[in-house]
């Protein structure tokens, strides 16, 4: 058999004969579903794919921070890009209101 990547695993028969108690008896945990012994897929509750999806957005993040430090354009203040913002959706609020 190959190497399981989570804990409980279940045959993809007895998920189809029973998918309430699979999920059940998983609880916030991943199971493999396998078929013929070998993992054909993964099951994840809720909470467990949104804590997987978090963690690969902060992946992403500190991926992004760390090309930025080696981006060679130079750096722009923090209060100047906030100042533009706050302008143009000033101006957006205006032309609305001017509508």
């Amino acid at each position: 058999m190959e190497h399981l990547l989570a804990g409980r695993s279940v045959s993809i028969t007895e998920l189809k004969r029973s998918p309430s108690a699979v999920l059940e008896a998983a609880g916030d945990e991943p199971v493999a579903v396998l078929n013929h012994n070998r993992p054909a897929a993964y099951l994840l509750s809720e909470a467990a794919y949104l804590r997987l999806l978090n963690q690969v957005k902060a992946a992403e993040i500190r991926e992004a921070i760390a090309a930025s430090r080696n981006d060679p354009r130079p750096a722009i203040a923090g209060d100047a890009v906030f100042a533009e913002l706050d302008a143009a959706i000033e101006q957006v609020a205006t032309e609305q209101q001017n509508r």
